[in-house]
């Protein structure tokens, strides 16, 4: 009992750091239907901001990651993604990249391709005891930081001005703009928002692993992509709950499979995202057919 309650509690920290990535990725598909594989290197400019403040006072690394990724968030919606923003999806889709490997190159050459180490001026690793188990004060901090945001998170949407016009935007943006929303405003706010997502992702990776590099976000926007994927397109709670599935996967199988197999986790991992897609091929959560469509 006490082996299964930690990998629980492991698997709800991994689970609640990959819901995070996918609402960030979700978040802009369901207003622009953009695919951002930029995200990932909004996650690791994070972190290496991380890296520049890490003898900062703990407030002053949260504020400053956040405001720097918020920036560069921004300066990617206004010069990348606004002049092709009526594009067809495979346009967006391929700016993505090209936004992503841009900023990942400019990263390696400013600050070079070796691995950097960093620690965060917080003992969030040290273990807590917890009846029969001990429990990293990081996953605890990492679920309760997701629980606060999606609250947050909901009660923006459904109580605000704001999240309300996000929310038309998202459902049909052709006629929230012609009801009188300013699309300007409402994507730049997602991209914003999303940079929240992505500094918050950041500030737990690198305590979790200390270690970052210039082609870190890869990793994690693939997982973000593919919870998304797998929680169904278009859906912001869909693309939680796709994330909470891959955590207890990934942790399920590092557990469970045999310690010949455990070197081979990832591939079990997308193979049990393929049978699920095959069954499922909408996603876990079945979502408006037309918002699917427009990918």
């Amino acid at each position: 009992m006490a082996t299964f309650l930690q990998n629980l509690i492991d698997a709800i920290s991994l689970g609640s750091l990959y819901a995070l990535i996918a609402l960030g990725i979700a978040l802009l598909f369901g207003i622009m239907q953009l695919v951002n594989f930029a995200h990932g290197e909004l996650i690791m400019v994070g972190g290496y901001t991380f890296l520049l403040l890490e003898h900062q006072s703990w407030p002053v690394i949260v504020i400053g990651t956040t405001a720097s990724v918020v920036i560069l968030a921004l300066l990617m919606e206004r010069v990348a993604f606004r002049p092709v923003r009526n594009a067809s999806p495979p346009t967006l889709f391929i700016t993505s990249f090209a936004i992503s490997y841009l900023i990942q190159n400019v990263m390696i050459i400013a600050v070079g391709a070796t691995a950097r180490a960093a620690q965060l001026p917080l003992t969030l690793s040290e273990p807590v005891s917890i009846g029969p188990i001990d429990v990293s004060r990081l996953d605890l901090v990492t679920i309760a930081i997701t629980l606060v945001l999606l609250l947050l998170f909901a009660v923006f949407l459904r109580r605000t001005r704001f999240g309300l016009q996000m929310r038309a935007a998202a459902e049909d943006f052709e006629m929230a703009r012609l009801l009188g929303v300013r699309a300007n405003r409402v994507i730049a706010g997602a991209f914003a928002i999303s940079g929240v997502l992505a500094a918050v992702v950041a500030l737990i990776v690198v305590e979790k692993t200390s270690i970052l590099t210039p082609t870190m976000g890869q990793t994690y926007v693939l997982i973000g992509f593919v919870a998304t994927v797998v929680g169904g397109l278009g859906s912001l709670p869909a693309a939680a709950l796709g994330g909470f599935v891959v955590g207890f996967a990934t942790v399920g199988l590092q557990a469970w499979l045999p310690l010949s197999l455990r070197s081979y986790r990832d591939a079990f991992v997308f193979g049990l995202v393929i049978v699920i897609l095959l069954f499922r091929p909408q996603g876990l959560v079945v979502v408006r057919s037309e918002q699917v469509q427009r990918v």
